[in-house]
């Protein structure tokens, strides 16, 4: 107890009743949340298998598990469940779903399985359209999600006779649940969605499940959606001992159905509420949190709450403005070679965007200054299937003894040489000991026409490469020769992942246009192949690890993805009007509030060091755009140093020195 501060202290010791923990970023709530277990069990003799912990992640419930461990004994913590709500749903229908007309041997079907129950009522359904599966599917999720059954479809306000895949629903998603239940299956969405269908349709098996469960603990309550909200509800009717832990500033994932109004609402729905704010934080500076702080209060529609932290002694954040995105990354790499330097880890290092589509300028330059880096939640970008396609045929064209290369473009886009045609030339090889590619251009060999065609395109744009002084204009000639936008069009019939792979072609495209801008090197392909492969031998190599055995690397990562991790430094991007807050969220208050939210998320990843930026120009449809300051920084100039590097490019090497002087003086205060 006596590790925990006063607001803690209460937290714990409020056991009785509905209780509203508001636990800001970095406030400790997870000690929170295991501390008061322990109290319980040991302090106020709380049976442990009346005690229910859930959390969204089973890395959030690994670690509060662990936690537990340190501070209770094995046997008294015999029956106690602290699990995901999946965990819990599965744990109860394995011993009722008898009920509903299951077997209790039921089968968990992946995503597989479920999309060829899919495929098969499509060849069933005559709607004269071709549907996507993985919208169809994503689709039936949502509905589950949103308690809405099969029966019950057609008179719920997410059916729109308009809407030709809404239509389609109408059949499939009852086919695809009586296949479910004929095959005695389920799948992931069925696990919250059968157990409250269970509750429902079994008011008594829920009552039961009450009283067995006396105590109930909610992790992250305001990423709950309004499944999981009526399970809890099922829950807490014979009492109301539930306790929540949460925070209505990072309510983030709307888009996945997470419903903020079950934390903002929570006092209406368990009357008599009891509310503790934790609002200290033992993360970040008072600096950081002062803008974070003024950041978020302009929204209405929260709890309200002002973190501080006792780390009082570190720099103002600074804003950066950029020329443009090259410029951009070129500064954030300049400032983390200058924090390496000084003794601070890759590992403690982060760079946070809005859109995945802003990494490739940033991997671009950090591949040149020859930094490490991860990316979280995503692929590298020159890793993705068509950006390899497209750097395979550079290096062929490069260098026809690349067989790797070979073999990757030789039938993509689909120019009917098969893998028999391939084996053919393969067997000439085994008896003439000649480069794959020298093969196929033999004479004697073009019984196969497509075969020619090929190699002489590949001769073709050799030669158009060592022409040119420009390699844009002649990888844009070569996409359109070869029918690579069709051929990716064909290959996705999902329009938002079609959409996103031809944004990858156009962002590779910006990167080819960005090495021909750049003056320090001979614009040839030669150099642009390196410049592009100049970090594989690194990256393919075991990564170094620091003190703490963490890969030494600079993180790369969305805002999404970064809840509930902390970072040294931090660079947070784009911070421009239809960036963050994204162009899409700006019509919509309850968007915007939610990429508000976004930036506060941001923001508190920092713990000493936070540099924002935004840019003066940003390749946009591959036109130069001007760009305006987040509204979100608008009026916030006593809470950051805002520098226009625009015109100074690189600082100089005095300036280097002392502003690295001055930044790690203050990181090592904070450590110390």
């Amino acid at each position: 107890m006596e590790q925990l501060n006063e607001r803690q202290l209460q937290a714990v010791l409020s056991v009785q009743g509905p209780l509203l923990i508001l636990a800001g970023a970095g406030s400790g709530k997870t000690k929170t949340i295991t501390h008061r277990i322990a109290h319980m069990i040991t302090q106020m003799g709380i049976a442990p298998e009346s005690i229910l912990a859930l959390s969204f992640t089973n890395k959030a419930a690994s670690e509060m598990l662990q936690r537990v461990r340190l501070m209770i004994p094995a046997s008294k913590r015999k029956g106690l469940s602290l699990c995901t709500f999946h965990a819990l749903g599965l744990q109860i229908l394995k011993k009722e779903i008898h009920h509903l007309g299951y077997h209790p041997r039921f089968t968990l079907y992946d995503t597989a399985d479920q999309m060829s129950i899919l495929r098969y009522g499509l060849r069933q359904y005559r709607g004269g359209k071709n549907f996507d599966r993985k919208i169809l599917h994503s689709q039936i999720g949502q509905l589950k999600n949103k308690n809405i059954s099969a029966e019950n479809y057609l008179k719920s306000s997410a059916y729109d006779p308009s809407d030709d895949y809404c239509v389609a629903l109408e059949f499939l998603y009852p086919y695809y649940q009586e296949k479910l239940k004929f095959y005695n299956a389920l799948d992931f969405d069925d696990i919250l969605f059968k157990t409250l269908q269970l509750f429902d349709q079994k008011p008594e098996l829920a009552k039961a499940y009450s009283q067995k469960f006396q105590y109930l603990m909610i992790d992250e309550y305001q990423d709950t959606n309004p499944l999981q909200f009526q399970i809890i509800k099922h829950l807490t009717s014979t009492h109301h001992n539930i306790c929540v832990v949460g925070d209505d500033d990072q309510a983030i994932y709307g888009f996945r159905g997470a419903d903020i109004q079950n934390i903002l609402n929570f006092e209406q729905h368990f009357p008599k509420t009891k509310i503790i704010k934790l609002e200290e934080n033992y993360r970040s500076t008072q600096k950081i949190l002062s803008l974070a702080n003024e950041v978020i209060k302009k929204n209405k529609k929260r709890k309200e709450k002002t973190m501080w932290s006792q780390k009082d002694h570190a720099q103002l954040p600074y804003l950066w403005q950029a020329a443009d995105a090259t410029h951009e990354a070129q500064l954030i790499c300049d400032e983390i070679n200058r924090l390496q330097n000084q003794g601070l880890h890759l590992s403690e290092i982060c760079v946070l965007y809005r859109s995945n589509t802003q990494s490739p300028v940033m991997e671009d330059e950090l591949r040149m200054a020859q930094i490490p880096y991860q990316i979280i939640g995503g692929q590298k970008f020159y890793e993705r299937k068509e950006i390899k396609d497209i750097i395979a045929y550079l290096c062929l064209i490069q260098n026809q003894n690349d067989e790797l290369s070979l073999r990757r473009v030789l039938n993509v886009p689909n120019r009917g040489i098969g893998a028999k045609t391939l084996e053919n030339y393969l067997e000439q090889r085994e008896k003439n000991p000649q480069s794959l590619f020298k093969i196929l251009t033999w004479p004697a060999l073009e019984h196969q026409k497509n075969v020619p065609a090929f190699t002489e395109l590949i001769h073709k744009y050799q030669k158009r490469f060592s022409e040119t002084s420009l390699l844009t204009p002649v990888v844009e000639e070569l996409l359109a020769e070869i029918g690579f936008y069709q051929f990716v069009q064909k290959s996705y019939q999902n329009q938002k992942q079609l959409a996103a792979k031809l944004a990858l072609i156009d962002q590779f495209l910006d990167s080819v246009r960005r090495f021909d801008q750049q003056t320090e090197f001979d614009h040839t392909l030669d150099q642009f192949i390196a410049k592009i492969l100049l970090a594989d031998s690194q990256d393919q190599q075991r990564p170094s690890k620091d003190q703490d055995g963490q890969v030494n690397q600079v993180t790369l990562m969305t805002l999404h993805a970064s809840k509930g991790l902390e970072f040294e430094a931090v660079f947070l991007t784009g911070l421009e009007e239809e960036l963050l807050p994204h162009k899409k969220c700006l019509l919509s208050a309850d968007e915007l509030s939610e990429e508000r939210r976004l930036a506060y998320v941001g923001i508190t990843r920092a713990k000493t060091h936070l540099v924002m930026t935004y840019c003066k120009e940003r390749l946009i449809y591959n036109k130069m755009s001007p760009r305006k300051l987040s509204r979100f920084l608008k009026d916030q100039e006593d809470f950051y140093v805002h520098q226009d590097r625009t015109t100074l490019g690189h600082m100089s090497e005095e300036e280097s020195k002392e502003y690295t002087a001055s930044v790690f003086r203050d990181l090592l205060k904070s450590i110390d």
